[in-house]
C-alpha cells in the first residue's frame, strides 16, 4: 500500500525565492539595489531601530544606559526559551511583542526588578519543558537552558558591579547573544528554534547595542 504525502504550505523563511522580475526587454533585474536589499530587511529594520532609539531616547548618562540594557539583557534568552517550547519558530515575532509589553509592565512597578522577573520566568518555562517535554529534542533544550543561565548571570553581575566594569559585562552579554543568534541561523539543529528573519534582526540589534555600550557612551 503506497503512502501518500499531504502537501503543506511552505515556510516563508525557507521557501525558495520566486524567479527574478523581468524588464520589458527580458533582462533580469537582480542587480537593482532594491532587489539586493529586499532579502536583508531584518538587518535594515535592526539598524533603523538602533539609530532611532540612540537618537531619541536615554538620559545621556552612561550609567543609565548600562542599567537599561542590563535590565533588558535577560529578555533575549527568554524569547528563545519561550519560542523553543512553543515549537513554531514563526512564533518568535509575536513572542517579541509580548516580551516588550511585559518589559513595559515591569517598568511600571517597583516590587521586583526587571532582570530578576525575566530570569525567573525563563527558569519557569525551562522547568515546564523539563516536565512536559521539548519539541526540538533534549540537546536543543539544554542549549537554551545554558544560554538562559549565562546571559542572565552576565546581566545580574553587570548590574551589581561598578558601572564602568558593568558596561563591559553587559556589552559582552549583548555581543555574545548576537553570536548566539548567528549560530541559530547556521546550525542545522538550532535553525528550527526561531525564525531566521528574527534571528538575523536580533543579531544585528545585539551587536550594535554592544558597540554602542563600548564606544559611544
Amino acid at each position: 500500500m503506497t503512502a501518500t504525502t499531504v502537501p503543506t504550505d511552505p515556510d516563508p523563511d525557507t521557501a525558495p525565492d520566486s524567479a527574478p522580475d523581468k524588464s520589458p526587454d527580458g533582462a533580469a533585474t537582480w542587480w537593482r539595489p532594491v532587489e539586493l536589499l529586499k532579502p536583508r530587511w531584518p538587518t535594515l529594520l535592526a539598524v533603523a531601530l538602533v539609530i532611532l532609539t540612540s537618537v531619541g531616547g536615554g538620559s545621556g548618562d552612561p550609567a543609565d544606559s548600562v542599567s537599561a540594557f542590563g535590565d533588558a539583557l535577560p529578555l533575549l534568552p527568554l524569547l528563545y526559551v519561550i519560542t523553543h517550547q512553543i515549537g513554531r519558530r514563526r512564533a518568535a515575532w509575536p513572542v517579541l511583542g509580548l516580551g516588550l509589553a511585559f518589559m513595559v509592565a515591569l517598568g511600571a512597578q517597583d516590587l521586583v526588578s526587571q532582570p530578576v522577573a525575566l530570569i525567573t520566568l525563563a527558569l519557569a518555562v525551562l522547568v515546564w519543558g523539563a516536565v512536559r517535554g521539548t519539541p526540538h529534542g533534549r540537546a536543543a533544550f539544554g542549549i537554551q537552558a545554558a544560554g538562559t543561565l549565562a546571559f542572565g548571570a552576565l546581566a545580574l553581575v553587570g548590574l551589581a558591579v561598578d558601572p564602568d566594569l558593568g558596561r563591559y559585562l553587559v556589552a559582552a552579554g549583548w555581543f555574545f547573544h548576537g553570536v548566539w543568534d548567528f549560530v541559530h541561523i547556521r546550525h542545522s539543529r538550532l535553525n528550527k528554534v526561531v525564525s531566521p528573519t528574527f534571528a538575523e534582526w536580533c543579531a544585528v540589534v545585539d551587536v550594535l547595542v554592544a558597540v554602542q555600550l563600548l564606544f559611544l557612551l
